[in-house]
Parts: structure tokens; C-alpha cells; sequence
């Protein structure tokens, strides 16, 4: 088998979990490059539920560990049982989950935290010197915990303003290309805080995975 990359999901859906589309176009980019994937999720409640047919918010609780199965297809790893050894390189999928329940920009802004496991997996894999690639708006936890890491979430100018007031460096790219940054070993790409459409999220997936190649 190729690279083993930790596919770190949020939930189901791009309201309050991962978002589908990117998820599966990062798969698909991910598979056709030979790259094994490795689900996983912290096994905790999603910090909000919201209806994506009305778009408001639900008195329910969900488990992101749970619905991330759902994208997984039942083949999911608590993110507190994953292994420096079980991956070669680590993936974010945007989706309101990563700004909400991974970490907590949604609602706290520059003054986030992050999920412990989720941070813990993040310095793992940077000691490890092991490669951390985010879409959309998740490369907000790289910002969190990475000092200096250049990143993209497209052009958004509130958001970018946010990463760089974290320590972080925002970098404008457009919807199909990915920012890199080599010294960190670290690739982001805008997928839906620009795209307009999925295949606008798989041009900007098939550019990620490019560059993640050559950081091994």
C-alpha cells in the first residue's frame, strides 16, 4: 500500500460537520495518487447541529465521530486511538465542523482553541516531520497551532486578517491552485470558502495532493 494520510473528519455535512464534497474530493485525488486513507475523528459532541434543509439550528446533539462515519463508510478511528505510526501525513476537510467543533473559530475568532487530540495530532505529526494538509476554512486550526505557517483559505479578507493577527501568514490563491509551505510542510487550498461548484473543489484537491507529494 502507498502513504497512509489521517483523515480527520467533523462530522457530516458542511453546516456544522465536514463538508461532503471536499471530503470526497480529497478522497478521490487522495486514492488516485495511491495514498491509503485512515478516518478518524475525535469522539466527542459536535459543538452545534444544524438542519441543512431549513439551515437552523437543532436541539439534537450528534456525535462528530458518528456522523463522520457516515462519509467514511463505517470505517472510522476514535482521533484518541490513532498512532504516530498509523499515518505518514494528516488531512483537514473544511466544513463548519472544522471551525466549530475541531477548534472553536466560529465562535471564539482569534481567541480560538483547539480540540486537544486534534492539537496533539498536529504536533505529533510536525516532530515527526510528517506533511498537514487543510481546505477551505480548516487551515484556521493550522493558524492556532502552527506559529508562522503560511496558509490559504482563499481571499476572504476578514478571515485572512484573523490568520494573520494568530501568528499565521495568509496567502491569496486562487480556487484551483494550493499554497505551500515548505519549510513547515504544509499545503492548503481555498475548495469552498471560492469555489462555485465541486468540480472547481476537485481542481483545487488534485493541486493539494500534487504538492503533497513532493513533501515526502
Amino acid at each position: 500500500m502507498g502513504k497512509k494520510v489521517a483523515f480527520v473528519l467533523s462530522g457530516c455535512g458542511v453546516k456544522d460537520g465536514s463538508e461532503i464534497h471536499e471530503a470526497v474530493a480529497a478522497l478521490i485525488a487522495l486514492d488516485r495518487a495511491g495514498y491509503e486513507i485512515v478516518f478518524t475523528a475525535p469522539d466527542v459532541q459536535q459543538a452545534a447541529t444544524v438542519d441543512h434543509n431549513t439551515e437552523k439550528p437543532e436541539a439534537e446533539t450528534r456525535n462528530a465521530l458518528k456522523e463522520g462515519a457516515r462519509i467514511a463508510r463505517g470505517n472510522i478511528r476514535p482521533l484518541s486511538d490513532l498512532r504516530p505510526d498509523d499515518y505518514d501525513a494528516v488531512l483537514f476537510p473544511g466544513g463548519f465542523g472544522a471551525a466549530l467543533t475541531l477548534c472553536s473559530f466560529a465562535s471564539d475568532g482569534t481567541e480560538c482553541s483547539v480540540n486537544p487530540e486534534v492539537e496533539s495530532l498536529i504536533n505529533e505529526a510536525r516532530q515527526s516531520g510528517k506533511p498537514i494538509v487543510a481546505m477551505c476554512i480548516a487551515p484556521v486550526i493550522l493558524a492556532r497551532t502552527i506559529p508562522g505557517a503560511r496558509l490559504t483559505i482563499g481571499n476572504h479578507p476578514e478571515t485572512a486578517d484573523a490568520i494573520n493577527s494568530m501568528g499565521a501568514v495568509h496567502i491569496n490563491c486562487p480556487v484551483e491552485e494550493s499554497v505551500v509551505d515548505v519549510e513547515r510542510k504544509i499545503v492548503t487550498t481555498p475548495a469552498y470558502m471560492l469555489a462555485s461548484g465541486p468540480a472547481e473543489v476537485f481542481e483545487g484537491a488534485l493541486s493539494m495532493v500534487k504538492e503533497l507529494d513532493k513533501l515526502f
